[in-house]
């Protein structure tokens, strides 16, 4: 007997389950890969391994694949020396408990000439979107209404350090008070060094995959592309297992990090 059919009778139950769980995702997403499926399986009482899932996946074809990022929002307008901040990150992105580093940045959808901006904040330990705002502009309310939902959410941040770019919106008098007055120490990457925003770069490419590159025609207008970017967010935090974190959502293994 060939090995296709072995699979079909030996894991007939398990390749409906995956096919199930592709069609739900890809129906709101792109393609899942085979770690995010293996993830679903482990929390549903699958005993599976990976690699069976990826060569299942592979005969089945439904192995996702990778878009090429395109260029990325800069917001970098020259510095103002007193201002900048060390790198007191230096990529060791991971935080042990919630409210320990906090990562932002700005990033740009582009629709069909019409741009659309969101500002998030990442938490380095579970990887979830603390708080965020989308705007048709980049300005400086953006990044200090984000500040404000944050803080509303998270009121004890003493010792939190907050990472980001160069940008100048981090470099204003009226940002770096709103975080001195919580006590929080800012930090920055070095200019021009991407990898020191590796965390909040890597969660931009991976939402823009997986709702907007090739998908931009799913969208009539800013209003709905605001939205649909509203519901991934969701998405990310309270359903999107990741590897990293064990096969748990964002949300899990924050609140796992905070029992423990």
């Amino acid at each position: 007997m060939k090995r296709e059919d072995q699979d079909e009778i030996k894991h007939h139950n398990l390749i409906k389950r995956i096919k199930e769980i592709c069609f739900e995702l890809k129906a709101r997403y792109t393609a899942p890969g085979y770690r995010t499926i293996t993830d679903h399986l482990h929390n549903e009482g699958f005993k599976i391994n990976r690699k069976t899932v990826y060569r299942l996946m592979r005969k089945l074809k439904l192995i996702g694949y990778r878009m090429k990022r395109k260029k990325r929002y800069d917001s970098f307008e020259g510095e103002i020396e007193d201002r900048i901040k060390p790198d007191l990150i230096k990529r060791s992105f991971f935080a042990i408990k919630p409210s320990m580093k906090w990562y932002t940045d700005i990033t740009e959808f582009n629709l069909r000439g019409q741009k659309l901006y969101l500002s998030p904040i990442i938490d380095g330990c579970g990887r979830d979107i603390v708080a965020y705002n989308i705007s048709r502009h980049p300005n400086l309310n953006q990044a200090m209404t984000m500040l404000d939902d944050a803080f509303k959410a998270n009121p004890a941040l003493n010792e939190l350090v907050f990472h980001s770019d160069r940008g100048w919106q981090y470099q204003h008098k009226a940002y770096q008070y709103e975080l001195a007055c919580h006590g929080i120490e800012q930090s920055m990457s070095r200019k021009g060094c991407s990898p020191d925003d590796g965390l909040i770069e890597g969660f931009f490419g991976m939402l823009k995959r997986e709702m907007f590159y090739g998908k931009e025609s799913n969208y009539a207008n800013l209003n709905e592309l605001e939205k649909a970017i509203k519901d991934y967010i969701h998405f990310y935090n309270y359903e999107r297992t990741k590897t990293k974190l064990k096969g748990l959502t964002p949300i899990q293994y924050r609140n796992q990090s905070l029992v423990a």
